[in-house]
């Protein structure tokens, strides 16, 4: 059974080991998700710390689906710092542990990401995804819309230079 919850810091610090795991197997799986090497587990921990301490200022929020107690997917929504920018709240880091796919795992926490934007006042959702990924399926089933695409946006796990898909959903 799939359990979702919403992170506080303290929750994520103690966390961040089996956090850390989830973004090896899927950056170790080929997911655009910024890294590059699923190896360099001091890059992903960091990162996990950097984000613990953005819960902590409430400027991240971080949605974590747990199957026995282990984290098996995630999402993050993150609204903008700027006064122009306050409707707004981008969406990161949805990941879901290879073995955990296609069991509407994401979809859930796309839902329940765009509900707590909702709650949050905020009116325009933004991400971006690798061109062609099989995730803009689920955003655009989702109701997003393509923005446009921005060609060697990032280097693949492969060493690729590749696209990414920008989209966005007014709430």
């Amino acid at each position: 059974m799939i359990a979702f919850s919403q992170l506080t810091a303290a929750d994520a610090a103690h966390a961040i080991a089996p956090l850390s795991d989830l973004l090896q197997a899927c950056v170790a799986d080929g997911a655009s998700v910024g890294f590059t090497d699923a190896g360099d587990r001091q890059v992903i921990e960091r990162f996990w710390q950097a984000r613990t301490a953005a819960l902590a200022d409430e400027s991240h929020i971080l949605l974590v689906a747990w199957q026995d107690q282990i984290p098996v997917a995630t999402v993050t929504l993150s609204g903008s710092p700027m006064p122009n920018g306050y409707h707004r709240a981008e969406i990161s880091k949805l990941l879901v542990h290879p073995q955990r796919r296609r069991q509407g795992i994401a979809r859930q926490l796309m839902l329940q990401a765009e509900d707590l934007a909702r709650a949050q006042k905020k009116t325009l959702l933004v991400l971006d995804t690798r061109s062609g990924d099989v995730a803009s399926r689920l955003y655009l089933s989702l109701g997003w819309q393509i923005a446009g695409e921005i060609p060697h946006y990032a280097c693949s796990t492969e060493g690729v230079m590749e696209a990414t898909t920008l989209m966005y959903k007014l709430l």
